[in-house]
């Protein structure tokens, strides 16, 4: 976003040049510095205090004295007497069949079995050469309990998800190379923003509407300037940003009371309402509503903004009407296919639900609007608004910028600008236009232009 498609020339910029780039830099100041300021403000005066002593959750790996939870690797499975089933044959009566892993413990020692439980060895996920992590109710069993020694909990995936992770960040580096590796830093800094400021103030009861605009603002912010440099085309790409967000904010607001959407459907949620009485589940999901569409966001405004200067830099001496008709046809094309990107990012998330409702012998309109369906149709609808409102309005701006800031084509005999004055840049850094032509485009060529 911020590097230049033309060579350049050694001269300066004409004082002309400089002026009209300073008044449309300060124009885009004015606007964000206060939006940013106001954002840090909002940030310190809620940010959390940490303090968690209202907050009551049962930890589901708590275990008693003497249990623990160890790690080993499959040597192999079986079919057989589960070993629970131990005292029940004692008494006389007949073993139950369960999957049983013969087990190495990480820590060294003899083969174990762990009991498996059915749900997991009905869908055949454990096998041999697999790391799990298991019960140890070895004291237990040694104070005469019936339980059986070694449960099944869970499997350990540290090495494929690190493999991924390894794969993923390659991938971008190579292909994006130094952009790519600042928008890795500028997603860990995003998260850190989540797990430090939004998720805290949720737990403290902080106001769900302020939490989600405000730390979403911040990470806008920081992930747009760092990843793509302090250009004017950043800037209109988060003018247009922070306005889709807002809007998405409002109907977020708007539709989790109308729609009355409390979460009662979900398990972790009455584990949340039963944890403390300053979290709201319901506030909880708007504060959601308002996160998750902030990648998409993000991608239309860039690329709206980005479309924009592309086309500024083919054909000068297009009008601003023209301009922005042209990049809304990039946008509606952009609407189209992120619309379908959100429907079908949710519905994959939500699969197990959508098939066990699709199983309940209910109207269709019954079920999309049940409490299972409703969270999910609605976070799409709400950011798929935003998104489509963001594209018209971040084009205009960054017409009415690039048109600010660009110099016009010279006029016939005269001499070509300096290249280094035609750009959008800052002060001081390279422009973002390249060299004007000495000849407009006529306006069939303008016309056929995608």
């Amino acid at each position: 976003m911020g590097h230049s498609h033309a060579p350049h020339s050694d001269e300066p910029p004409s004082p002309a040049a400089l002026v009209v780039r300073r008044r449309a830099n300060l124009l885009l100041t004015w606007i964000l510095v206060p939006l940013g300021l106001l954002a840090v403000i909002g940030m310190v005066l809620l940010w959390p205090s940490g303090d968690r002593t209202g907050v009551t959750v049962s930890d589901p790996y708590a275990t008693a004295d003497g249990v623990t939870f160890d790690t080993g690797k499959v040597q192999r499975v079986s079919e057989e007497d589960c070993p629970s089933s131990q005292a029940l044959v004692d008494a006389g009566g007949t073993a139950q069949q369960c999957l049983v892993a013969y087990t190495v413990p990480g820590s060294g020692g003899a083969t174990i079995q762990v009991e498996v439980p059915p749900e997991i060895a009905k869908g055949g996920a454990i096998e041999a050469g697999d790391t799990i992590r298991y019960l140890n109710l070895e004291a237990i069993m040694a104070q005469g309990g019936g339980a059986p020694p070694y449960v099944f909990v869970d499997f350990v995936r540290s090495i494929p998800m690190a493999a991924l992770t390894v794969l993923y960040a390659g991938v971008v580096i190579a292909v994006a190379r130094w952009r790519g590796l600042r928008a890795l830093i500028g997603l860990a800094g995003a998260y850190a923003v989540v797990a430090g400021f939004i998720l805290p103030g949720l737990v403290e009861g902080k106001p769900p509407l302020l939490l989600g605009l405000i730390g979403s603002s911040v990470i806008m912010f920081g992930v747009l300037y760092f990843a793509h440099g302090l250009t004017a085309r950043t800037s209109t790409a988060l003018l247009g940003t922070l306005f889709g967000l807002s809007i998405t904010a409002c109907l977020a607001a708007w539709a989790t009371d109308a729609a009355h959407l409390v979460g009662v459907d979900d398990e972790n949620a009455y584990t949340l309402i039963n944890s403390s009485d300053n979290i709201s589940v319901s506030g909880i999901i708007l504060c959601g509503l308002i996160i998750s569409g902030l990648g998409v966001l993000n991608d239309v405004t860039i690329t709206q903004s980005s479309a924009v200067w592309e086309m500024y830099e083919l054909a000068p001496g297009a009008s601003a009407k023209r301009l922005f008709s042209g990049a809304m046809r990039v946008g509606r094309d952009h609407i189209a296919s992120t619309v379908y990107t959100i429907a079908f990012a949710y519905a994959g998330a939500a699969l197990p639900v959508l098939i066990l409702v699709s199983l309940y012998d209910r109207a269709f309109l019954d079920s999309i609007t049940s409490g299972e369906l409703a969270e999910e149709v609605i976070r799409t609808l709400v950011g798929s608004v935003g998104l489509v409102l963001a594209i018209p309005v971040t084009t205009a701006i960054a017409v009415l910028v690039v048109k600010a800031v660009g110099i016009k084509a010279p006029a016939a005999g005269a001499e070509p600008a300096a290249a280094g004055s035609a750009g959008p840049g800052y002060p001081g850094q390279p422009s973002d236009a390249g060299t004007a032509p000495t000849a407009p485009p006529t306006r069939r060529s303008l016309r056929n232009r995608p």
